[in-house]
């Protein structure tokens, strides 16, 4: 995350050799036939073709400056070369345009797709005549898919806290990323984890003494704000063991442990329906957040760690959508979980080039 580029790039041809040889002998290709592959690459890139792509910057905790501004695919395959493999990258997507292409295989209906996990972005098909910076001929189909970048989106009407300031200022990217930094993964246990310390310092919510743990940036992740949150036993006794586990905290009584869990529920609820608020706006873009004479179906393909094992998230984002488009219109969306759906996207989109060339050979 935070080397050269060469290593990063060498780490991941060296775990694709590693695939390609556990594969049996029925997945060989025929000799000269080389094998298409499908990049995903989740950061911000300038798009310049179907396989080639420059990183405008990184997200997510990874700082391999020398990138920026790089065609991420020429690395790719220069380190596919350098591990002896015969693979070229003939797709490069994003997370979202993946899940996007993986739901639309299978069902026709979806229009959207929204990656909810460590980071979060979302993408959307759109009429192609509507994209002001669109150069050239239009696609055949007349549509394109618009990959949003949404985590970078920011807003005087966002509901930033004090808390939501500090993490932002102390950030590796400061007055980048605000909207992920409110919803995603990798920020909600930070924001518990301030709101925690303060409550300690001013309030001295764990007794007179501060935990020195509490104090380290990031100690508290969202896997263990979710645990602590979703802990069902009658005591409390999930969160009593995650504070000493995480933060050394020897023993909580039950009030302050319904404190934790109030907390990890006001942040998980204002994440929810602000990533609730996102889909609106896509919604509302595509004419999609009223009732039409034909009352047209429309799916929405989620995607991420946080939306699949964080349930009162996954309920909570969903009942604020049906809260903003009303009962009539919410009836005709469908909230689709997609299982690794930028990687099956991925593959899909290869396979398609790939077809396509055959095709282009055929005739």
């Amino acid at each position: 995350m935070s080397g050269g580029s060469d290593e990063l790039f060498n780490f991941i041809a060296a775990a694709l050799a590693r695939f390609v040889a556990s594969e049996g002998e029925e997945y060989h290709l025929p000799e000269g036939m080389q094998r298409q592959l499908g990049f995903t690459f989740s950061f911000p890139v300038k798009q310049t073709s179907v396989a080639s792509g420059t990183l405008i910057k990184w997200t997510k905790g990874f700082t391999i400056d020398e990138m920026v501004g790089m065609d991420v695919v020429a690395e790719l395959d220069k380190a596919i070369r350098r591990q002896g493999l015969d693979m070229k990258v003939t797709a490069l997507i994003n997370d979202t345009v993946g899940t996007l292409a993986a739901a639309k295989y299978v069902d026709n209906d979806a229009i959207a797709a929204v990656i909810l996990g460590t980071g979060t972005n979302a993408a959307y098909i759109d009429h192609a005549h509507t994209i002001p910076k669109w150069y050239g001929s239009l696609p055949k189909s007349g549509d394109m898919v618009i990959n949003m970048e949404w985590g970078n989106f920011r807003s005087s009407h966002l509901p930033l806290t004090e808390f939501d300031q500090a993490l932002d200022a102390e950030s590796l990217n400061p007055g980048e990323q605000i909207y992920e930094k409110l919803i995603s993964g990798m920020y909600m246990g930070e924001i518990v984890r301030r709101i925690l310390l303060k409550l300690a310092q001013e309030d001295s919510l764990f007794a007179d003494n501060v935990p020195p743990k509490l104090e380290s940036p990031y100690v508290l992740s969202t896997l263990h704000m979710l645990m602590m949150h979703q802990d069902t036993t009658p005591d409390l006794k999930t969160v009593g063991i995650k504070l000493k586990e995480i933060l050394g905290i020897e023993s909580t009584c039950y009030k302050t442990r319904k404190v934790v869990v109030g907390v990890c529920e006001v942040v998980a609820r204002r994440s929810a329906r602000l990533a609730a608020a996102g889909v609106y706006g896509i919604l509302k873009k595509l004419g999609r957040d009223t009732v039409g004479p034909d009352k047209q179906r429309t799916v929405i393909a989620v995607d991420g760690g946080v939306y699949k094992y964080y349930t009162f998230f996954a309920q909570c984002m969903e009942s604020t959508l049906r809260e903003l488009l009303g009962e009539e219109v919410a009836s005709s969306v469908v909230i689709k979980q997609a299982e690794d759906g930028s990687g099956t996207g991925a593959a899909l989109l290869a396979a398609s080039y790939s077809q396509c060339l055959q095709d282009e050979f055929s005739t």
